[in-house]
């Protein structure tokens, strides 16, 4: 059983709840296929499960939009690919979908398969309602497949969390920055930008 699986499986076995039933990617996109999961659903899948995605407000959706922006217009024509909210395949039980994913070129840019954790340069979550499920489950997973930095970008508390040298436990650096400071992305230097350009403007 993964790393993620254990607490999950122990909370249920502790409240007396039976295991659920364990998906595979294959069989997730197979569902798809069948309609019994539409194109509007907000799910992905976490450990075998399919898990129901925090809803987007305004505020969260604004923030993907600026951010999408931002990237496109700093790397330009370089051989990147900025994917927004599009799965990230990390092994046959688990398939979330990042809010913003900066990865490595690839000439099909990615329309043959997934990318996996072999092909990111940078993950972006945008936390707003799902502050608690970022940093608790995926987070974790990100480190556990070795995504080399994860900004988190958290709107209600006007910052941003850097996470890089991923380990099984976790990362084992971890900064956070507030508007006014600097922001570089480690494998891709064209990404320096003041944490501000992230956050919505102040009020």
């Amino acid at each position: 059983m993964s790393g993620l699986a254990e607490p999950i499986a122990k909370e249920r076995v502790e409240s007396g709840r039976a295991p659920p039933h364990r998906f595979t990617v294959d069989d997730y996109h197979k569902m798809a296929e069948a309609g019994i999961l539409g194109e509007d659903d907000r799910v992905e899948l976490i450990e075998g499960e399919i898990v129901d995605m925090p809803s987007i407000g305004p505020a969260h959706a604004g923030a993907v939009n600026r951010t999408t922006r931002l990237f496109y217009e700093l790397l330009g024509r370089r051989r990147y690919v900025v994917a927004g909210q599009n799965p990230l395949r990390l092994d046959r039980w688990n398939e979330p979908q990042p809010d913003l994913l900066v990865l490595r070129w690839r000439d099909d840019e990615y329309a043959e398969s997934h990318p996996t954790a072999g092909d990111v340069l940078l993950l972006v979550e945008i936390m707003q309602s799902s502050r608690d499920y970022d940093r608790r489950i995926k987070l974790p997973l990100y480190a556990r497949f070795a995504v080399p930095e994860v900004w988190l970008v958290d709107l209600p508390a006007e910052r941003v969390e850097i996470h890089r040298e991923p380990t099984a436990e976790g990362y084992g650096s971890v900064r956070t920055v507030a508007r006014g400071e600097a922001v570089r992305a480690l494998l891709v230097p064209e990404l320096a930008l003041d944490a501000a350009d992230l956050l919505p403007p102040p009020r």
